[in-house]
């Protein structure tokens, strides 16, 4: 009869245990996928935060308020808003005699007057550029995002968008999510770009929600399977499908992969998997003391070459 009682006991404390995880990882998913109307400032990088603010995380979740535009492009541009799963607002900028367009996808909490330095770039190459907010993002509908997955649907609404009015060079620049939602949406639509360039797009999604909880010193195990299973279901996708190594494989055009030897959201075995399975012309470029960040800032002269050369040679 003891063994009996104990065994039950056993049973309700592991129920218990198990209903608190989860509940935790579901509040944990919908604040990662979800941006808030909060006046507080976003939660600071990993590598920025005392023990105490990652202990904090790890019970109450980051604050993630809308990302704004910041500021607008220095040329004159047109604002488009055009329809796809959600209203997103694009910047277009055009130049004289452009060589073709290149179309500027953000990374997640991002929107895309972070795009303007890089465009600035393009566009002294000479190339239209057009920066995109994605859903939730910026002036776009919404508050969701959903890392590069439903994104994918918005890539090629912009890229139907300019192929319409006649352009046939397309290129299209991603960094983060930005560079998956990208590798999908060629996987998905077979879109054809005449080149594209990729900043540090993670390998799995899986592994992305795996970093991100090494990075606050949380438990991986079983927290980071639980908040991608219920991430995907508030969302509406299986998350544990969302593989971009996998999504390289259909990706035929050329290609340029950068990445941060430093990065500590991105692994190099990830960046290494994703380029040994693209199948056309493809180069990669390493980035020294470089984290998961802004590799114009940081590399400026290497990042301008880099893309040069690469434009020039398709």
């Amino acid at each position: 009869m003891k063994l009996h009682k104990y065994s039950r006991k056993i049973v309700k404390t592991l129920l218990v245990i198990f209903i608190i995880m989860n509940t935790i990882a579901f509040f944990h998913a919908y604040k990662f996928t979800h941006y808030n109307n909060s006046k507080k400032a976003k939660t600071k990088s990993p590598e920025k935060l005392t023990s105490w603010d990652k202990a904090k995380i790890v019970v109450f979740g980051v604050n993630n308020p809308k990302p704004k535009n910041k500021k607008f492009p220095s040329q004159k541009f047109q604002t488009l808003k055009l329809k796809s799963n959600k209203e997103i607002e694009c910047w277009l900028i055009k130049t004289e005699k452009p060589k073709g367009t290149v179309l500027l996808f953000h990374g997640y909490g991002g929107e895309k007057s972070l795009m303007i330095e890089r465009s600035d770039e393009y566009i002294k190459l000479g190339y239209n550029t057009v920066l995109v907010d994605f859903m939730g993002s910026g002036n776009s509908e919404g508050n969701q995002t959903t890392i590069g997955y439903k994104e994918a649907e918005e890539v090629k609404t912009v890229f139907d968008y300019i192929k319409q009015t006649g352009e046939k060079n397309i290129y299209m620049f991603g960094t983060s999510m930005g560079a998956v939602a990208i590798m999908k949406c060629i996987d998905d639509d077979k879109i054809k770009p005449k080149g594209i360039i990729l900043e540090c797009p993670f390998g799995s999604m899986y592994k992305t929600v795996y970093a991100r909880f090494k990075r606050v010193n949380a438990p991986t195990f079983p927290m980071a399977r639980l908040l991608l299973f219920w991430g995907g279901i508030q969302n509406g996708f299986w998350g544990f499908g969302h593989n971009p190594s996998e999504y390289a494989k259909n990706i035929v055009c050329p290609v340029l992969l950068l990445y941060g030897e430093k990065d500590k959201s991105v692994s190099r075995k990830e960046i290494d998997e994703i380029y040994v399975n693209l199948k056309g012309s493809k180069n990669l470029k390493i980035y020294k003391n470089t984290g998961h960040e802004n590799y114009l800032l940081k590399n400026k002269p290497e990042w301008i070459s880099d893309n040069t050369l690469f434009l020039s040679k398709i």
